[in-house]
């Protein structure tokens, strides 16, 4: 036997004669239907192999992100006014970081929520406010009295009107009370309103004239605005460009102050010696709020363990009446954790569709309080964060993103209102991995394709080419 015919005789595939085998339309049909079968088989195989698919598992909480979580927010607040509005954080550990200013960024806001100007600026005061020791005559009345039916006359009738919006109730506004009425009085004496009529002081009992303050966005007792002539309305928006004052309040200060405002109205020269003399430098005074809103946005980063972010009205010098506090906000944006660029988010969600849109987000949302509530009404929302990691096939990790829910409140304080986020965060994190299908199980499922629709069609054809010989015989049988 030759070494061609010992390899032939292991073949597992022996042939038979063309000329034994016959050919039938039954058996072509059946042919051309697996061939299709296996073709349609043979392209599910392969768009499941080169499909995306992911497994969802719950471990303890492995961080790799550090020890703090960073929170992005972008609040607007109907009736917070930019002056007094303080972002706090605060935690279980013992952590209270109050009026964080320099990853935060503020706007005045009309009632459409649109901002009516750029940034408002506030530095944080760093010294006490300095008020005057004794009181020589807390009878002295100087300063001039305003109401809703005078005011605007005369502050547009005076170059500089400065006004003290106080409450009789208020800490504050009793101990600027003497100084203010000291101060009116020697500047009434030494620029006497009748006959050199540059400045008048005066003041505005919020109490009784409650409409005017709030319709100069009077929130804090006491404020002290100075108007200018002809610059506290712009008139496409109607809205108040004028000052307020921050600085200290004693009578020596309050003094010099008031004359460093009218050494913008003799000669150049004039004023640049006063300002000399006085050292008075402009920190005291800055622009006043605009409107009666604020919007607030920017980032913080907190420890993770369970706290509180907090917007409230907060200042060292001022009082707030809390039944006239509204703390209505509306959340355009709140998220945790980095953020992610357009390019990861795209990818991210291609693999995982349902990662970065968690239905239970505060995004788009507003929290009115309605006069129905009654006053003194803050509102909570109760956050509960999880972490959710994507690892890819290759094994590396492609994003960390927190989710969370959240369940929103009201409840009435005994103290000025807030808006407060309470943050929990959980110890278990969402693991989610992305899985693939090896190609030997990719190969192993096309040739049992193949086979078994090959083997099925083979037996289908057999008993279907068997019955019609057994029917022919039958037929033959009866004509004979």
């Amino acid at each position: 036997m030759t070494t061609a015919s010992k390899i032939k005789s292991v073949d597992f595939y022996r042939k038979i004669p063309r000329d034994l085998t016959e050919a039938s339309l039954s058996g072509a049909g059946l042919s051309i239907v697996a061939a299709l079968a296996m073709m349609f088989l043979f392209g599910m195989e392969l768009n499941e192999y080169l499909s995306v698919h992911t497994s969802t598992s719950v471990i303890i909480d492995k961080s790799s992100d550090g020890e703090f979580l960073r929170i992005d927010f972008n609040l607007s607040f109907h009736a917070l006014s930019c002056e007094f509005a303080s972002v706090d954080v605060s935690d279980v550990l013992g952590t209270n970081r109050m009026n964080l200013t320099k990853t935060v960024r503020k706007f005045s806001i009309d009632s459409n929520l649109r901002p009516t100007g750029s940034e408002f600026y506030l530095r944080p005061s760093t010294n006490v406010i300095k008020h005057d020791d004794k009181v020589d005559d807390e009878s002295l009345e100087g300063a001039f009295v305003f109401t809703s039916n005078n005011f605007d006359k005369y502050s547009h009738q005076f170059p500089i009107t400065a006004v003290n919006f106080y409450a009789p109730w208020c800490y504050w506004s009793q101990r600027l009370r003497p100084s203010w009425e000291k101060t009116a009085k020697i500047i009434r004496e030494r620029y006497d309103p009748e006959m050199d009529g540059r400045i008048l002081l005066g003041k505005v009992d919020c109490t009784k004239e409650a409409d005017l303050c709030r319709r100069h966005h009077i929130q804090g007792y006491p404020s002290i605005r100075i108007f200018r002539k002809g610059s506290d309305v712009r008139s496409d928006h109607g809205h108040h460009e004028h000052e307020s004052y921050y600085g200290d309040r004693d009578t020596d200060s309050l003094v010099k102050t008031m004359e460093n405002i009218l050494a913008s109205f003799p000669s150049e020269y004039y004023k640049l010696a006063l300002e000399d003399k006085l050292n008075v430098t402009e920190d005291s005074k800055r622009p006043a709020p605009s409107s009666g809103g604020c919007r607030i946005e920017g980032y913080v980063r907190v420890k993770k363990v369970p706290g509180n972010l907090i917007i409230s009205a907060r200042s060292d010098a001022h009082s707030f009446d809390a039944s006239q506090m509204n703390m209505s906000h509306a959340v355009h944006h709140l998220s945790f954790g980095k953020k992610l660029s357009p390019k990861l988010m795209s990818d991210v969600q291609r693999l995982i569709p349902y990662v970065g849109n968690s239905h239970d987000r505060l995004d788009g949302l507003s929290f009115i309080n309605s006069h129905d509530f009654g006053a003194n009404v803050t509102l909570e929302h109760y956050l509960q964060i999880v972490k959710t990691e994507v690892i890819t096939r290759q094994g590396y990790q492609l994003v960390e993103e927190y989710e969370y829910t959240a369940h929103s409140s009201l409840a009435h304080s005994l103290h000025v209102p807030v808006a407060r986020f309470h943050l929990q965060l959980s110890p278990m994190q969402v693991l989610i991995t992305e899985d693939h299908k090896s190609f030997s199980h990719f190969i192993t499922n096309v040739c049992a394709i193949v086979g078994g629709v090959f083997t099925v069609a083979g037996i289908t054809e057999s008993i279907l080419h068997n019955t019609i010989r057994l029917m022919r015989k039958v037929e033959l049988g009866k004509n004979f």
